[in-house]
């Protein structure tokens, strides 16, 4: 049986919070078993929102990729890299902007909901309207038949599609349509109840200490209408993030924990302190393997380079197809 290969990366953010994790990171580890995965840092992606940070992408990306391998990438079988060390991506990029009109990239969904969030309607970059091509460049280089994404990325891999379409249509087949594979955690709320983010200051992050976890659960949004350790609450309705957060790291105790907070027998500094205990013991392990990384202070930058090699050996056969197909 042929195993299917897949492609996905993550912008450089640094130390990753337990949204990246619930959202991307567990489901990549656990996608190793089954198909050949390459992980990418995606840091020219970075640069359409954060160019004014170019500098501490390397930065960045040396604390993303320490947590993705203390949280179980194994750089053995899945190559670790960095988008622009494998310059393949900018050509293939390049041929691409010319398959795709530029009405058809304004349509997205995705690209419209990202651009109103920042602001950034009237004054859009050309890199940015187009990174879902560069996104197609990066899926495509590597002939990846599944890409694991959120409902909100879908329209990112309908475009690829539509690219690998167009090209084989004109020059011969060369590329699969690639299918999404929809990540299976819904998305995971911030301490205040909103998507959890950095820049919003509502993340705990998978590196924080035991007692950084609980000063930070202790701030966790819960029902309004319980003030006090007796009163009833009803964490559903309210949005209660703690209850929430015990729905992913404790989901055999969450309908005695919804019982007792509805009769009142659950105050919320107990709630939040017993949740503090989970997450902190759930990420132990991780912890402990991201300082052994940190103590080999050459351990990223060897993945990283084998992981250029590797990446780039596949990018430039794909790219040799490409120049075939098309005359070049």
């Amino acid at each position: 049986m042929v195993r299917g290969r897949i492609l996905s990366g993550m912008r450089p953010t640094g130390r990753l919070h337990l949204g990246n994790f619930t959202g991307a990171l567990e489901n990549w580890v656990q996608l190793q078993s089954d198909f050949d995965c390459y992980y990418m840092v995606a840091d020219w992606h970075a640069l359409t929102t954060d160019l004014e940070h170019s500098r501490s992408i390397r930065e960045r990306t040396h604390d993303m990729v320490l947590d993705w391998l203390a949280a179980g990438i194994d750089p053995e079988r899945s190559p670790v890299f960095v988008q622009s060390h494998v310059p393949e991506h900018a050509e293939l990029h390049l041929i691409f902007s010319m398959l795709v009109t530029v009405a058809r990239l304004e349509r997205n969904p995705a690209v419209k909901e990202q651009a109103r969030d920042l602001g950034l309607e009237a004054t859009m970059a050309y890199g940015h309207l187009g990174y879902p091509v560069l996104q197609a460049a990066d899926i495509l280089l590597y002939k990846a038949n599944v890409v694991p994404v959120g409902e909100d990325q879908v329209p990112h891999v309908e475009i690829t599609r539509e690219i690998a379409r167009r090209f084989n249509t004109v020059f011969g087949e060369v590329f699969p349509e690639p299918d999404a594979l929809l990540t299976p955690s819904a998305r995971f709320p911030g301490l205040d109840g909103r998507r959890m983010s950095k820049s919003l200051g509502n993340v705990v992050l998978l590196s924080d200490t035991p007692e950084e976890i609980q000063k930070k659960i202790r701030t966790a949004y819960t029902d309004p209408g319980k003030v006090r350790r007796n009163d009833p609450g009803n964490p559903i309705e309210s949005g209660c993030v703690v209850y929430s957060w015990h729905g992913r790291f404790n989901a055999a105790e969450q309908p005695a924990i919804l019982s007792e907070c509805q009769s009142g027998a659950l105050g919320c500094v107990t709630c939040k302190t017993r949740l503090s205990t989970i997450v902190g013991d759930e990420f132990a392990a991780f912890r402990e393997r991201r300082a052994e990384l940190i103590a080999a202070p050459d351990r990223v930058l060897g993945v990283l380079e084998a992981g250029r090699d590797r990446a780039g050996a596949v990018a430039a056969a794909t790219m040799r197809d490409v120049h075939e197909a098309m005359g070049f």
